[in-house]
């Protein structure tokens, strides 16, 4: 399983961003996928995440701003990010979670770096 990410960039501070994710297998295998974000000096967190079963989960501080999605057809997964703030600068990783008998298996995309410069 290959997660490739792209779409970010350097966005002034108000701006949008919809970062990418294509998996090299149907999106529908996985139970969970999700968007990380790794600040600067600091570890990885998540920020959004999406079940099989269609739940979705934002960390407050992204909350009414990002959206997580995916587009079955294309295996791919989204995050659409508006009203951005210099605070979510960082690299941003997805990953995706497939369980098969019991084993769970994590996937990672290589993360895609945002600037939101103030």
């Amino acid at each position: 399983v290959q997660l490739q990410a792209s779409g970010g960039g350097l966005v002034q501070a108000g701006g949008s961003l919809r970062l990418s994710c294509a998996t090299s297998v149907s999106i529908s295998s996985f139970s969970f996928i999700g968007w990380y974000r790794q600040a600067p000096g600091k570890q990885r967190e998540l920020s959004a995440a999406l079940t099989h079963g269609g739940t979705t989960t934002y960390v407050d501080f992204v909350k009414g701003r990002f959206t997580i999605s995916t587009d079955n057809t294309k295996n791919t997964m989204y995050l659409q990010m508006d009203s951005l703030k210099p605070e979510d600068t960082g690299i941003y990783y997805c990953n995706a979670v497939i369980d098969i008998m019991g084993v769970r298996r994590a996937y990672w995309g290589q993360g895609t770096l945002v600037t939101v410069s103030s």
